[in-house]
């Protein structure tokens, strides 16, 4: 029975073939599948209690606590609040030679839980990362995988924040899964490369002048007015935007009582395009629209990105009369993803051929997916795949659903978590051990990289 060993370039034309065979070999996949298998009691029990305790982000402190407990427990080095966030964490299996880091998110969505699934993510990134490390033990060879605890995906941009501390540098390759329903995907198991929009949500922030509403309403500078302005702005904008275009926005404050000239107002503006450059054209048209309310009222006008649950903001104050025309901090937009190409063909493969599940082999259609991830940030640092897996839900259930906080907790979704995390497995073992493929995953991410960066 063949082993794991490391692929050296050849002229043979049939390297490429053996290659393949040598790391998908009975003894890799046994490898893998045996390594999970004997764990699942306990994978389980972790999945239940985030399921059971949803945290939001950068407030994960059980999940953060639970998962590195665990994989302390199997004899692991887990470093906790890695990266200078406190509910981040990185443990690491080095053997030398490549690397690959399978990205854990395990954040919940206010009022609904986990809704969008991330304990079974947190479940099969651990699962993953398991699998490979067999894998390496078994055969020896060189390689290095690494599981990062990702807090904040939902709307805190946690990845965002560990790129920018440099968890991603140096890495040839991110992977991760994610659930799914049959309403948004409909291939019977999931997708192996889908779409992302690039995704920036901000406030505008008008201040005016407070007076009596009915007695020297002459002396006030209305801040309501320009919110009201800005809404109208926005909203004939509209009109003039591509059609895989969204914006979305509502007023947040508006004053307080009816006898005094508002001197405060607030919109927040969501912004989604296919990709981060149009964002940040987007956004400029966006910012004008509040300029021009700004100027017509007399208000002054200040932005502030938004983390949707978190504290963190980034503000610019454009106190003199909107003189700064400075973009939002490049750091604050959710990119659109990009999902790498050989990454994807060999995820589908690996799931039809070994596990009989059938994905979708790219369905990066703009008019399919309207999602933003902060993963997508991630897809412009290495070569990445964000595949998606679908869990029985009713059939008008979708993901951020309450009928989907139920499902990511049933057996059936733990099941097909395992499943992909196990093809994930097999997929890092084929870019650690397979000298070609990597060189052919990165090219790949070069060439895309060039028409976005």
């Amino acid at each position: 029975m063949a082993t794991i060993t490391t692929i050296t370039q050849t002229t043979n034309p049939n390297t490429e073939k053996k290659a393949v065979a040598v790391v998908n070999s009975e003894s890799t996949i046994g490898a893998v599948v045996n390594a999970v298998d004997q764990e699942l009691g306990l994978l389980r029990e972790i999945n239940t209690a985030i399921h059971s305790n949803p945290e939001l982000c950068f407030k994960e402190f059980k999940a953060h606590d639970n998962i590195t407990a665990l994989l302390e427990s199997l004899g692991f080095a887990a470093e906790k609040h890695a990266y200078g966030l406190e509910t981040s964490f990185v443990a690491e299996y080095d053997h030398g030679g490549h690397l690959v880091t399978i990205c854990s998110e395990y954040d919940a969505l206010e009022g609904v839980g986990h809704a969008c699934g991330h304990n079974i993510i947190a479940t099969a990134s651990i699962a993953s990362f398991l699998g490979i490390v067999a894998a390496l033990r078994q055969s020896g060879a060189p390689g290095r995988v690494r599981i990062l605890g990702c807090p904040a995906e939902e709307g805190g941009g946690g990845k965002i924040k560990l790129i920018h501390a440099g968890a991603f540098k140096n890495i040839d390759a991110a992977l991760m899964v994610h659930a799914s329903t049959p309403l948004d995907i409909p291939q019977p198991d999931g997708a192996a490369a889908v779409g992302g929009r690039s995704v920036a949500i901000f406030r505008g922030i008008f201040t005016g002048k407070p007076a009596h509403a009915g007695v020297v309403q002459w002396n006030g500078i209305n801040a309501l007015d320009a919110a009201s302005l800005t809404y109208s702005a926005i909203s004939m904008m509209r009109q003039q935007i591509r059609p895989t275009d969204r914006l979305n926005l509502y007023i947040k404050e508006g004053g307080q009582m009816t006898n005094i000239i508002t001197a405060r107002s607030v919109v927040e503006v969501g912004v989604r395009t296919l990709t981060l450059g149009e964002n940040e054209k987007l956004q400029e048209r966006v910012r004008d629209c509040f300029k021009g309310a700004a100027l017509a009222t007399g208000c002054t006008v200040g932005f502030e990105s938004v983390y949707v649950y978190s504290q963190a903001t980034s503000m610019m104050s454009l106190l003199d009369h909107i003189a700064d025309d400075r973009p939002l901090d490049r750091m604050d937009t959710y990119a659109d993803l990009h999902s790498n190409e050989p990454l994807c063909n060999e995820f589908t493969d690996i799931m039809s051929r070994h596990f009989d599940s059938h994905f979708h082999g790219d369905m990066r259609d703009p008019h399919i997916s309207g999602g933003g991830s902060d993963f997508g940030n991630v897809s412009y640092e290495c070569p990445s795949l964000h595949p998606l897996f679908i869990i029985p839900t009713l059939p008008t259930d979708n993901v951020h659903a309450p009928g989907f906080t139920g499902a990511a907790g049933e057996p059936a979704a733990f099941d097909a978590a395992i499943k992909a995390a196990k093809g994930i497995a097999l997929l890092g073992v084929r870019v650690l051990e397979d000298e070609r493929f990597a060189k052919r995953m990165r090219e790949a991410f070069e060439e895309d990289m060039k028409k976005y960066k």
